[in-house]
């Protein structure tokens, strides 16, 4: 029995009941998913030891070394596919979702690379440093490589109903019950697959019950058996007030040597783990979590990259800037750049530069269209807008005009990375909760852009833009800004 924390996904999928896996995944194809890992490892790790000795031997034996390299190579393959196994990179509860796999793949590496080192050091064994280090240093980036791309396949493959899930049945009060199979099913890609529900004895009733479309499997008595009985090899306990700590101990104990795994959703949510520390005290797990941080060194870090990144992409792209001038001043009159009022950091407005995409008097035509609105919320979003122009459904397609809020970024009135920029008027209407995203300032790109754009609910958007608020990091930034790539390549959501 292992027992974990269950925490909520960041991501937001634009289904939340479509694209979930099928309720027949066994341990085998668990088994077969880290088999192929293996041998996608032992390759890895055998081209990145044959091009350490390319590299640094060439294509002639070594003269007048003790060390038989011919020996060696295999055994550090086997070696390090060793250390690998020893840092859990092969658990089934790292593999496939959250960045612990690529920390343990990375750790595995370097401490196998130090170990190796200490030891030459201390048995006087010259083996060539150039041949360890060029090897240490392609088949760590390999891994990390292959582990990527071997996890989208695994994405994919479980977005349309195949792929390893893990069995879930979920235990707690039927409202909490409910939120957490909401939670899950927003991301099938996670590999949480809800199969069954244990609710509290009051609630059962004397008919086979459904919560939504989830059967109800037992109460919280018999979850072991539950658990049995469908089959499932995770059990998710969410919030209920039978649950008492005496009881989630014991039902602990009852799951070892079961191979259920145990999980516990907190009612905390939408905190990233960096900020989680937990902390024993009087043999309880007290989770601590650390307040979000909008001052000190890493903003000013955070600063200085956004405005030198600026500055070079808009030296970089200044003949695409040219270009893309030019075709909207021949494709329709009007200026080149449109600038509207937008609210930033601390409610303040500055004014947001973009490549025209619009009629000029695209304003005045928005009461007339704002029965065609296809967005909820505070945002007025039109597919098939007739205000844009030919060129500005290619601008828009591909986000290019987006480019120009470079400047923002350079006078410090943007950010790269952040939530999106509101308008006053959306702001007039902000209640409490939402206004915390004026808390930093809006970036070009964010979680919500990565995530579907204009897909997405405003609901959704909304809780995008706040967990990036109360969670961000220059780690997260170089992520969300990788996955604008792919995003604008697939142009989901760009209308």
């Amino acid at each position: 029995m292992t027992s974990a924390t269950l925490s909520t996904p960041v991501r937001i999928s634009s289904t939340s009941g479509g694209g979930r896996p099928p309720t027949t995944f066994t341990r085998a194809d668990q088994r077969a998913y880290v088999r192929t890992l293996v041998v996608l490892d032992t390759a890895v790790l055998s081209l990145a030891v044959l091009a350490g000795y390319a590299a640094r031997f060439g294509d002639r034996v070594p003269v007048g070394s003790e060390i038989p390299y011919v020996l060696v190579a295999p055994a550090l393959v086997l070696v390090w596919l060793v250390s690998l196994k020893a840092m859990g990179c092969y658990d089934d509860r790292v593999l496939g979702y959250g960045a612990d796999e690529y920390r343990r793949v990375s750790s595995g590496s370097l401490r196998l690379a130090g170990g190796i080192a200490i030891a030459g050091y201390i048995a006087d064994v010259e083996v060539s440093r150039g041949f360890l280090g060029i090897s240490f240093a392609v088949g760590t980036v390999a891994l990390e490589v292959t582990r990527f791309a071997a996890r989208k396949r695994l994405h994919r493959a479980r977005c349309r109903g195949a792929g390893w899930s893990r069995r879930v049945l979920v235990v707690g009060d039927t409202a909490h019950v409910l939120e957490l199979v909401h939670t899950l099913r927003r991301e099938p890609y996670a590999g949480y697959h809800v199969v069954g529900a244990c609710i509290p004895d009051a609630l059962l009733a004397p008919v086979p019950q459904r919560l939504s479309d989830v059967p109800v499997v037992g109460s919280l008595r018999g979850v072991p058996e539950a658990a049995a009985a469908i089959g499932a090899d995770t059990v998710a306990v969410t919030a209920s007030g039978e649950l008492t700590a005496t009881r989630l101990r014991r039902l602990g104990w009852q799951l070892e040597g079961t191979g259920v795994d145990l999980v516990v959703a907190p009612a905390l949510t939408d905190v990233a783990g960096p900020r989680i520390h937990t902390r024993p005290v009087a043999g309880l797990p007290l989770i601590h979590v650390e307040a979000p941080e909008f001052r000190g060194a890493r903003k000013l870090v955070k600063e200085f990259v956004d405005r030198t990144a600026a500055a070079l992409a808009l030296a970089l792209l200044l003949p695409l800037l040219a270009v893309i001038a030019l075709t909207i001043r021949l494709d329709s009159r009007g200026p080149v750049l449109f600038r509207q009022v937008r609210v930033g950091q601390g409610g303040r407005e500055f004014g947001v530069l973009k490549f025209r995409t619009m009629v000029v008097n695209a304003a005045a035509l928005l009461a007339d269209l704002a029965a065609g609105n296809e967005a909820d919320g505070l945002m007025f979003k039109m597919r098939d807008d007739p205000r844009v122009t030919r060129v500005g459904r290619l601008l828009r397609k591909w986000s290019l005009d987006e480019l120009p809020q470079l400047v923002n970024v350079l006078l410090g009135q943007m950010s790269l990375v952040g939530p999106r920029p509101p308008l006053p008027s959306e702001v007039a209407r902000y209640d409490g909760d939402v206004a915390r995203r004026l808390l930093v300032k809006p970036g070009m790109t964010g979680l919500w852009q990565v995530s579907g754009r204009s897909d997405l609910s405003w609901e959704d958007g909304i809780r995008l833009d706040l967990y990036y608020v109360e969670n961000w990091s220059l780690a997260a930034d170089l992520t969300i800004l990788w996955k604008t790539f792919g995003a604008v390549l697939r142009s989901r959501g760009a209308y």
